[in-house]
């Protein structure tokens, strides 16, 4: 029998820094809710920005310098959710150039789904140190 307590999903979003369970943005507070799919990586390097980080993705084959596993959750959002998303990475209402929401592909519990992600502008990367074990919750939970 569905969920009917949760909105028909759009479509699903990796979350890695604040919006991931107990960051100042949890995805599991916001209103519309979201459902959580399962944790995961990504392949890209991960920096610290202060109160948040931002990631870079290496989405070819290859590796490249500073390629590591970038940790995270996968959600099912509803439309509405994603635009208060939107709002909250600096998309809406008028774009401010810090992140650019993508769509890949992301395995979680061994199916691919097509998910979307906010990637850091590498403009705003110039000094930001590399959080090289790829997670910015280590530590960070109580």
């Amino acid at each position: 029998m569905p969920d009917e307590t949760f909105p028909i999903p759009s479509r699903y979003v990796f979350v890695y820094g604040t919006l991931r369970r107990g960051g100042s943005n949890d995805i599991t507070q916001l209103t519309p809710r979201a459902k959580f799919v399962g944790e995961a990586t990504v392949c890209g390097s991960l920096y610290d920005l202060g109160a948040y980080p931002g990631v870079a993705l290496h989405l070819k084959d290859t590796s490249e310098a500073g390629d590591l596993p970038v940790h995270g959750e996968v959600y099912a959002i509803s439309a509405d959710l994603e635009a208060r998303l939107d709002v909250i990475e600096g998309l809406l209402p008028e774009p401010n150039g810090e992140y650019i929401k993508r769509q890949i592909a992301v395995v979680v519990k061994g199916e691919s789904l097509q998910c979307l992600i906010y990637e850091i502008n590498p403009d705003h990367l110039l000094s930001a140190p590399l959080i090289a074990h790829g997670d910015w919750m280590l530590g960070r939970r109580h």
